[in-house]
């Protein structure tokens, strides 16, 4: 095998002395007779073939070439071939396609082959073609010079991009795909994001439909660091439609009718693309009646004609119209409709004022909260009337100039106040339904259209009101009696305590000041507790008043004596108290023990007199037991001095001193 393979190493070397190729049968012969022939029998047999070639030829130094003369032309040689650097970019001349690699002369001193696979945008490649390519490697394991196509490709894309970046440029991509947020585009090789709000102006509903086109987009962002790309195609047509702006607002006029197709729909108005400009309809120019959205007159993408209202050149802001295109609805009111006549309509707005009726499409009347009702009660006119309603009215006033109509529906009843001088006289008993309260009483309804206030004070003659709820609540009957009428301004005051003879006369002679009654706690406060008292009368017990013998004071619920300390009929106030009850016993009992020590005291100053009267009877034995007991006196007469004396007692004291 080695014999084999120097033969053909020489016989290379031998047909590139001679200038010729041997013949690929001819190699075939003699690379199957290799093994069995020497180098010269090789070269006897090509030189049979060639007899002129001339063995010698470079020992006899053919061509008189000297060292100098061969130094120079190999110089000259070596500047045939190009300088190539590894990671540049350089051209290459297509001299051979295969079915694996594609051979390039790039100048150097040996080909460059690039992977056919690298090839496949271009299918119509051919011998001759010039192609960039990028140095890999000047040589590879084998020898050979590495080239890639493909990075020769992006580098000179990213160059490209970065530029179109720096310059504001407009870059060509093919879109390869959809992704999420997004389509994918293919730049020269480069993958770039664009996100869906930049495909367009309008929002875009399928992605779908742009992939596989070739776009113009612009670069507006690189990050180098994860080589992203993200471009725009919308900024393109904002460019366009920007100078298409400043000419079609050029050409405006106000009172100018546009075609326009309905771009956007909002809940305030409705955006109109005027062939490259919009303009907003607001919802109060899209129809003379009232509507809700603009979307119950108005589709996506419809065509319509508006008219231009006004416009602003700076801003390029159109405020468009579409119901001034057709006569205001005022024009066409009946004539025949004057103050006093009745109406008939649908309730298209309801407000805290009134609600809005709309006889016509357009026309509107203004029924006030006051002209809905007879009744002085009503406030909210929702309680009355809702959006949608049917109703019939009355036209209290007209005017034509200024398109405005005022209404009333309680003019189509009877006013119940004509009769109610007879109907609710003074002292007339009745029965009311609670409508509202307030902090200062109740209004009641003795009928539709009669309204009355129950004073907080007339709710009750025992019970002490805070607010209304207490006592009653809204939707419940209360028995009432007429305490005033006001019939010209239509103002009843009514009581219910009235209905019952004012008990605090009874309560006079019951709660009488110092006696003594059962309650029980209710609520206790900073000041002090409301105590519940017997006839469902309530008092009120200070703080200090509500201590108890132990010390601890009084809590909800407990149950306990009181004592009157104040009795007011006309504010309907008592004033109890639970300390002074047990105060005053305990004064009691001081006094008592102070009158059986003055007596106690009394009796021994008794008996002294009577042993000094009979001293001077008795024996010398005598004596002396004599004077112990008269020392036990004296002592016990003085003790009794010594001990305190309550204020009242030291004053009955006193008064018997100066009686004795």
């Amino acid at each position: 095998m080695a014999k084999k393979q120097e033969a053909e190493k020489e016989l290379k070397a031998t047909e590139a002395e001679l200038g010729v190729e041997t013949l690929p049968k001819e190699r075939e012969n003699i690379e199957s007779e290799a093994d069995s022939l020497s180098i010269e029998e090789i070269k006897s047999t090509i030189a049979a073939k060639q007899e002129d070639f001339d063995w010698d030829a470079d020992d006899k130094k053919f061509g008189n070439y000297s060292d100098s003369d061969r130094a120079e032309l190999e110089k000259m040689y070596d500047g045939t071939f190009s300088s190539i650097n590894k990671g540049e970019i350089i051209s290459g001349i297509v001299v051979n396609i295969n079915n694996k690699d594609v051979v390039l002369n790039i100048g150097f001193k040996s080909d460059g082959l690039v992977s056919l696979s690298e090839f496949r945008d271009t299918p119509d490649l051919k011998v001759g073609d010039e192609v960039d390519v990028f140095v890999e490697s000047q040589e590879d394991a084998n020898g050979q010079l590495v080239l890639s196509r493909k990075r020769a490709k992006t580098q000179k894309s990213w160059e490209r991009i970065n530029s179109a970046l720096d310059n504001d440029e407009i870059i060509q991509g093919f879109v390869k795909s959809r992704t999420k947020g997004g389509l994918i585009v293919d730049i020269m090789g480069v993958e770039a994001f664009l996100p869906g709000s930049q495909i367009d102006i309008k929002p875009i509903r399928d992605y779908d439909v742009y992939v596989g086109k070739t776009m113009e987009f612009k670069v507006v962002k690189i990050n180098h660091e994860f080589k992203n790309v993200v471009v725009s195609h919308k900024v393109l047509i904002e460019d366009d439609l920007e100078n298409q702006k400043t000419e079609i607002v050029a050409k405006l006029e106000k009172g100018q009718v546009l075609e326009g197709t309905v771009k956007n729909i909002t809940d305030f108005g409705v955006f109109i693309d005027l062939g490259g400009v919009d303009g907003l309809l607001h919802i109060t120019d899209i129809s003379w009646g009232r509507i809700e959205h603009p979307k119950e007159v108005l589709g996506l993408d419809q065509k319509i004609n508006v008219v231009v209202l006004d416009f602003d050149d700076e801003k390029k802001r159109i405020a468009l119209g579409l119901k001034q295109l057709t006569p205001h609805p005022w024009q066409s009111l009946d004539e025949n409709l004057i103050i006093g006549s009745k109406v008939k309509g649908k309730i298209v707005t309801v407000a805290d004022y009134g609600a809005f009726l709309e006889i016509i499409p357009g026309v509107e009347g203004l029924i006030h909260v006051s002209e809905m009702s007879w009744s002085q009660n009503l406030r909210n006119p929702q309680e009355f009337l809702k959006v949608g309603d049917e109703v019939e009215a009355q036209v209290l006033t007209l005017d034509r100039d200024d398109r405005k109509m005022s209404l009333g529906i309680k003019q189509l009843t009877p006013d119940p106040w004509q009769h109610a001088a007879e109907k609710y006289a003074q002292g007339t008993q009745h029965i009311a339904t609670v409508k509202n309260m307030t902090n200062f009483g109740v209004f009641v309804e003795l009928e539709d259209g009669i309204d009355g206030l129950i004073h907080i004070s007339d709710l009750s003659w025992s019970k002490k009101v805070n607010h209304p709820n207490e006592f009653t609540k809204v939707g419940e009957k209360l028995d009432v009696v007429v305490l005033e009428l006001d019939v010209d301004n239509r103002k009843l005051s009514l009581g219910h305590k009235q209905l019952e003879e004012n008990p605090w006369d009874t309560f006079e002679t019951i709660f009488t000041i110092d006696s003594i009654h059962e309650g029980t706690v209710l609520k206790v406060t900073d000041k002090g507790a409301i105590v519940a008292l017997p006839y469902g009368v309530e008092g009120f017990v200070p703080t200090k008043h509500m201590v108890k013998e132990d010390g601890k004071s009084l809590k909800n619920d407990d149950t306990g004596e009181f004592k009157i300390i104040e009795f007011n009929k006309e504010n309907k106030r008592i004033v109890i108290s639970h300390a002074r009850i047990w105060e005053e016993a305990r004064t009691e009992a001081r006094v008592q023990e102070f009158e059986n020590r003055k007596k106690e005291a009394k009796v021994a100053t008794n008996a002294v007199k009577k042993v000094k009267e009979s001293v001077e009877k008795s024996t010398l034995g005598d004596l002396s037991v004599l004077a112990q007991l008269k020392e036990q006196m004296e002592g016990a007469e003085n003790k009794a001095k010594k001990a305190p004396a309550p204020a009242a007692a030291k004053k009955v004291t006193e008064e018997e001193e100066e009686a004795e």
